[in-house]
């Protein structure tokens, strides 16, 4: 199985041009980019390196910050969204096991960031965001 998540970095990596800085031991990342003055772009991330379902979820939204763009989708809390479903269908696609905890995590990933968007004056929710008003527990009765 381990090869299996080592070629499914290296064919992200490479599709993106996205470089690790740092593999990191907690299930947390981040992604950002770099503009040099000459025009060129520096696509960066720290994750854990993948090993099981949590860490590749992790990655593989840090690797959707850079896939989706930057900046594209407002507000930030739809960013995430769109990070996490790019995650979820890649680990599909590459035939990936993704369990209930990492379902679990992306909701109170993206319950946080509503949250977060609301404390700081969100004005109007986007209909995705909708289901992540509710704890998880809530959100799985429907």
């Amino acid at each position: 199985m381990q090869a299996k998540y080592d070629a499914m970095v290296q064919a992200k990596l490479g599709e993106y041009g996205v470089r690790v800085r740092k593999w990191r031991s907690a299930m947390s990342g981040i992604a950002w980019q770099v503009e040099y003055r000459d025009g060129t772009v520096s696509r960066l991330i720290e994750a854990p390196r993948p090993k099981g379902p949590m860490s590749a979820a992790v990655f593989l939204h840090e690797i959707g910050h850079h896939a989706i763009g930057f900046n594209v989708y407002k507000p930030r809390c739809l960013e995430e969204y769109h990070a996490w479903v790019f995650a979820i269908r890649e680990m599909e696609a590459h035939g990936l096991n993704v369990t209930e905890s990492v379902r679990r995590r992306m909701h109170n990933s993206l319950r946080y960031a509503v949250d977060k968007a609301r404390r700081r004056g969100l004005q109007k929710l986007p209909e995705e965001l909708v289901p992540y008003l509710r704890p998880w527990s809530e959100s799985q009765r429907g």
